[in-house]
């Protein structure tokens, strides 16, 4: 029989991600957020709003020198602080529900592995695409022969021209001193992903990308340092002012997600105030950004079979493409809609795998809740096999992702280790 026993929660981080997977949490019978760590005062008080009986604490690491208060805490801080975070808690004896990536680094990865095995705690990674009712019946289809063997994947991430210049441009993962790659700090999931799909080991990895359009030289004739002074701000497809006061009337939206994240709150005076003075303000093209705009990835498993994966910004941002090439078919699919084609009766069979309301940019298609449900479960049961995303399987996408920007920085194909090697 499941086990009911409640489940304490801590949160370390508060900003979208954390209260995200904090709000899904709370949902479930028996569990508590007991208490939540975040620096930024506004971005704690929204949370302690929400959550009014969590402790709170403006360091994490004040958390992290008390006993134990809680069963598991949620690491959610910006990513150059996952590394110290993980092993602080790790050896306070938490299991750690992980934000991807790991962290920024190998060497980081490592750390927080081995402090996860030395200290008897897991560590779960949120590759939340493995989570989805997408990802679950398209595994069902492939392990059921509805293609035969998959031989080659081609995976789009479609990023998204203005999630792009909010995130990679103006935003807090637009230098690779601080987020890395973007490969690492967007499509780490993606990486991932195809590992999971495909069900074997990398053996080389090839990559080729750039930063070739949010540049300087790129800046159209006669525009100005920030986009409410700018001359030409109606024209450009990267205007700030038009895309954050859009969140003003769009509730619920990804336009109000944004707007939130620049300007604290989704008020007239508050977003004003952002685009004069923040950030996310500025000139896509004259911006500190340094991370790569467009990219792909050239995978080989270990039998032969390919995968390519790209990256762009240049795109409407709708949901991830993909698509399966088979020893018996082919399928299509779009992160809800599965399209299966099949060779031997030439017919095609459509799969809607919209469970709870499909909405790919909130909650990650359903992946997210399904992600916590799985984490409290196996908190609960005391198991954490029951999880697809350990510190040891997300390490080896991890790995996976680090190769191929060698790769890129070097211009070579990189060859990697078997995993017991």
């Amino acid at each position: 029989m499941r086990s009911t026993r409640d489940i304490r929660l801590a949160v370390v981080g508060a900003g979208m991600r954390g209260q995200a997977y904090a709000a899904e949490a709370a949902e479930l019978p028996g569990v508590e957020v007991v208490a939540v760590a975040e620096r930024n005062p506004t971005t704690l008080a929204r949370f302690a709003g929400l959550f009014p009986d969590a402790q709170v604490f403006d360091d994490w690491r004040d958390l992290a020198a008390l006993p134990r208060l809680a069963d598991a805490v949620i690491v959610a801080l910006p990513d150059e602080y996952h590394r110290d975070a993980s092993v602080a808690f790790a050896e306070a004896g938490y299991d750690i529900l992980l934000e991807k990536p790991i962290a920024t680094s190998p060497e980081d990865c490592d750390d927080i592995e081995n402090a996860a095995k030395t200290n008897g705690v897991s560590i779960t990674v949120c590759h939340v695409l493995r989570y989805t009712a997408y990802t679950k019946t398209l595994r069902r289809l492939l392990d059921a022969g509805a293609i035969g063997q998959v031989m080659q994947i081609e995976h789009l991430e479609p990023i998204g021209h203005l999630h792009f210049a909010h995130s990679f441009v103006r935003g807090n993962w637009a230098r690779s001193v601080t987020s890395h790659s973007l490969l690492l700090a967007k499509s780490c999931h993606d990486i991932d992903w195809l590992l999971h799909i495909m069900g074997r080991p990398v053996q080389r990895v090839t990559s080729f990308g750039s930063l070739g359009h949010f540049r300087p030289e790129s800046r159209p004739s006669g525009a100005s340092e920030r986009c409410v002074t700018c001359a030409v701000e109606s024209s450009c497809a990267f205007s700030a002012v038009r895309f954050y006061r859009s969140g003003l009337n769009n509730p619920g939206s990804a336009e109000e997600y944004n707007a939130l994240v620049m300007a604290g709150e989704v008020t007239p005076e508050a977003i004003d105030r952002a685009l004069e003075t923040g950030p996310w303000g500025r000139c896509a093209y004259l911006c500190d950004n340094d991370v790569v705009d467009h990219q792909t990835v050239q995978l080989e498993f270990s039998d032969g079979r390919l995968a390519s994966f790209s990256l762009s910004a240049f795109t409407e941002g709708s949901n991830r493409k993909t698509r399966l090439f088979g020893t018996a078919g082919q399928i299509t699919g779009d992160g809800r809609m599965i399209s299966v084609y099949d060779f031997r009766t030439l017919e095609t069979t459509v799969y809607d795998t919209d469970e709870l309301g499909f909405d790919a940019a909130a909650g990650h298609g359903g992946g997210d809740r399904q992600l916590v449900e799985t984490f409290v479960a196996a908190l609960r049961d005391d198991a954490p096999g029951q999880l697809s995303t350990s510190i040891t399987e997300s390490m080896a996408s991890h790995r996976v992702v680090f190769a191929a920007e060698q790769a890129r920085r070097t211009g070579t194909v990189v060859s990697l280790a078997p995993a017991d090697a």
